[in-house]
């Protein structure tokens, strides 16, 4: 399947989701056949490279379809779509660092394949990497991975924002190994466990519908869960800033989409009213209108950046372009529900759901703490 056969599967999937729109958007929780679709449509072919059958090249060359996609996606359902673009986000850590520099290169081939392989098999892969105190900074874990002779590493410690628990087969999270100093990047098989403990895996947080209503992003407690640790030992660093171009794409991709669909909404439901609408909502609308154009070209940008940057490195466009999109999505959602009036004060509101859904872009990594830091570092540093 190439490209453009994939992205009309999904569009003729976000069709059939926004025809539901009214019920999904009551939902709590995820559906797995909604995954099985999505993979038979050829989604998951976004987490393997083209020398195996999938649609991956470079962060260049790939970025802007894939986000199309996901883009795509989200005029259907936003919870799914953001589920979604986790499995290309998280498989970029192989797929944008084809070479191990100074480490083992053929243990890196040979982990790349065997997990591209499992893309192929079906599999859907999540991120299961926050934790309390870290800030959104992946690289400031406390979780501790232990060695375990025959059974590798095991994971002991606290993770939440699981998103897509229970559709993901594999996750990827981050852990310090036992008598290490650096955070190193880990996977481990989360389809199949019990949730009781029993395994090492314990649901102490379900997601309770907050934000993004359904993307299932629960919290775990982890005791001595085995783990495989990234081939490319040391290369946590050079793995996140050969992949954050497009992770930053991705997340936003979904809230752009999202913003799409609420507008083309808020235009149908207003036009014909110019006359009626008092000066503050005619006012309101122009200005929300105008945030919206910027969101576009904000994405534009970020895509730029990547399409233009060097190998391996970190675009600063794309975090200022997330950031932006971020600041400008919450306002002007929020000026379209307030023009729209009460009606969306309430979760049976497409506007009101879109408004909460679109706030999550500011808490995806890196979240705004982090972002502002990473903006000053890029621009002064």
């Amino acid at each position: 399947m190439d490209l453009q056969a994939v992205l009309e599967n999904v569009q003729e999937i976000a069709n059939d989701f926004a025809a539901q729109r009214a019920e999904r958007q009551q939902r709590r929780s995820l559906d797995l056949g909604d995954f099985a679709w999505l993979r038979d449509a050829g989604f998951l072919l976004t987490g393997v490279p083209a020398s195996q059958g999938g649609l991956w090249q470079d962060p260049a060359s790939s970025t802007r379809g894939i986000c199309e996609l996901l883009r795509t996606l989200a005029r259907g359902d936003s919870s799914v779509a953001l589920v979604s673009s986790m499995h290309p986000s998280v498989l970029v850590f192989w797929l944008a660092s084809p070479k191990a520099v100074g480490g083992d290169q053929l243990a890196w081939d040979a982990q790349r394949s065997e997990v591209f392989g499992t893309a192929l098999a079906g599999h859907w892969w999540g991120t299961i990497t926050s934790e309390p105190g870290s800030g959104g900074d992946i690289t400031r874990t406390k979780t501790i991975a232990r060695r375990d002779g025959a059974r590798g590493y095991l994971l002991s410690g606290q993770k939440h924002f699981g998103s897509g628990s229970g559709m993901s087969t594999y996750m990827i999270t981050t852990a310090v190994p036992e008598g290490e100093s650096s955070p190193e990047l880990f996977y481990l098989r989360t389809g199949g466990h019990a949730w009781d403990g029993s395994d090492g895996m314990k649901l102490i947080a379900e997601w309770d519908g907050h934000g993004m209503t359904a993307t299932q992003s629960h919290a775990f407690a982890f005791e001595d869960m085995p783990v495989a640790r990234s081939a490319w030992s040391g290369g946590l660093p050079a793995l996140l800033a050969a992949s954050f171009g497009f992770v930053g794409c991705a997340f936003a991709a979904v809230i752009v989409g999202i913003c799409d669909v609420a507008f083309e909404t808020a235009r149908e439901q207003l036009r014909g009213k110019e006359a009626s609408m008092r000066p503050y909502e005619r006012v309101e609308w122009a200005r929300a209108e105008m945030e919206h154009w910027l969101i576009q070209q904000a994405f534009e940008g970020m895509l730029r950046s990547v399409e233009s940057a060097p190998e391996g490195s970190t675009p600063l466009g794309v975090v200022q372009g997330k950031t932006a999109i971020a600041e400008l999505a919450e306002t002007a959602m929020a000026r379209v529900c307030r023009i729209s009036g009460g009606g969306t004060f309430h979760r049976r509101s497409p506007l009101g759901n879109w408004y909460e859904d679109v706030r999550a872009l500011g808490f995806l990594r890196p979240p705004w703490g982090l972002a502002y830091d990473r903006m000053i570092e890029g621009s002064l540093g």
